[in-house]
């Protein structure tokens, strides 16, 4: 039996990776971090044209109805070249949840999402965590209310709305009554935004969703894993890279005991790490009773070495490694902002050993 990746997923991996290190250079990266929304659609149509936009499309619909591993790969490479792209939202939550909604309507957007032509951005952290009295509400098909950290958002052409745990709704994100705010975390990499809807006509509001939400967040939380994955290995390499170059002491800085144990620990802490991300992947289309667990294990686990490795990697690095001028930042702050997006790791594992029956009772 192989437990590794199929040639066509390496290829895929591979030919992700070389499109964004010649098209998304961190040159490119820091001229996008300028903009309002660092979302570029000329790097979006790129991506689509190599098939990454509809990855989780039916084939219908345009799209290459590939599993969540394939997903979870270029997720990773997006996270391994901090590509400002709204793939997590609009390319693997949203087609989730509209394939398990389904509907004449749902097919056209997801049809627009294999094009490129449509960003659609996931309003969904209510569903796990509320916060300054947030939440929406749909009364005679208007949306009233708030929502918190709402993925890809700023500047998405559609927006899908978790109303609560069961119902989904879809609004224009440039809508009569809805305000859009980028929030400005520490990621410059990422259009996260804070919506306020004041009687915005919904598009479509699906009741009866409550597999399609809970799809969405899971299938969310692996390609999230993934794309920390990948930062993660950027910053080892960066770091293994610059102790082969700097020298201290007329040596180079790598060939001191420290500097060796501090790279190798980063290393013993990828090589698992890739193991379990892309388990939860294959789980969420394989073994669907275990992904749920799977995808809360898999997000805990990264976002606290990913912590560690942003952490260490920057101290190989000494002084500099703080400074704007070189680069590493731009993965460090993705890694630490991905910690908050779907769910921390205390959350996580709650809802993992709940899931398990290891809670105790409230």
């Amino acid at each position: 039996m192989d437990f590794g990746l199929s040639e066509e997923q390496q290829l895929l991996e591979q030919t992700v990776r070389g499109f964004l290190v010649q098209e998304v250079p961190i040159e490119r990266v820091r001229e996008l971090r300028e903009k309002d929304c660092p979302n570029d659609r000329a790097v979006w149509k790129a991506l689509a044209e190599l098939g990454v936009t509809g990855i989780r499309v039916p084939e219908a619909r345009g799209g290459s109805a590939l599993g969540l591993l394939d997903a979870a790969l270029v997720s990773q490479a997006l996270g391994h070249a901090a590509t400002p792209a709204p793939f997590l939202g609009s390319a693997v939550m949203a087609p989730t949840a509209l394939g398990a909604v389904g509907g004449a309507e749902a097919e056209g957007w997801l049809a627009g999402i294999a094009t490129g032509d449509l960003v659609m951005g996931v309003a969904a952290t209510e569903l796990f965590s509320v916060r300054e009295n947030a939440g929406v509400r749909v009364k005679d098909g208007k949306l009233e209310g708030k929502a918190m950290m709402a993925l890809d958002a700023f500047g998405a052409d559609l927006v899908l709305v978790a109303v609560d745990a069961s119902t989904l709704a879809v609004v224009k994100g440039d809508a009569a009554g809805l305000g859009a705010t980028r929030l400005l975390t520490i990621d410059a990499t990422r259009c996260t935004a804070e919506l306020v809807l004041d009687g915005v006509p919904a598009e479509a509001v699906y009741e009866d969703a409550g597999e399609a939400c809970a799809r969405m967040l899971d299938a969310g939380r692996i390609a999230l894993a993934a794309d920390v994955l990948g930062a993660c290995e950027s910053m080892v390499e960066q770091a293994v890279a610059y102790a082969k170059q700097r020298k201290q002491f007329n040596r180079v800085i790598g060939s001191f005991q420290a500097v060796k144990h501090l790279c190798a620990e980063m290393i013993a802490e990828v090589e698992p790490a890739r193991s379990l991300v892309w388990y939860a992947a294959h789980a969420f289309d394989a073994l669907p009773d275990e992904a749920p667990e799977m995808a809360c294990h898999a997000l805990a686990h990264l976002s606290e070495i990913g912590r560690e490795i942003a952490s260490v990697a920057t101290q190989v690095h000494g002084g500099i490694g703080w400074t704007d001028e070189q680069n590493l930042h731009f993965w460090y702050k993705r890694i630490g902002n991905a910690r908050h997006l779907l769910g921390g790791p205390e959350l996580l594992r709650d809802r993992a050993a709940r899931l398990q029956g290891l809670a105790a009772a409230s």
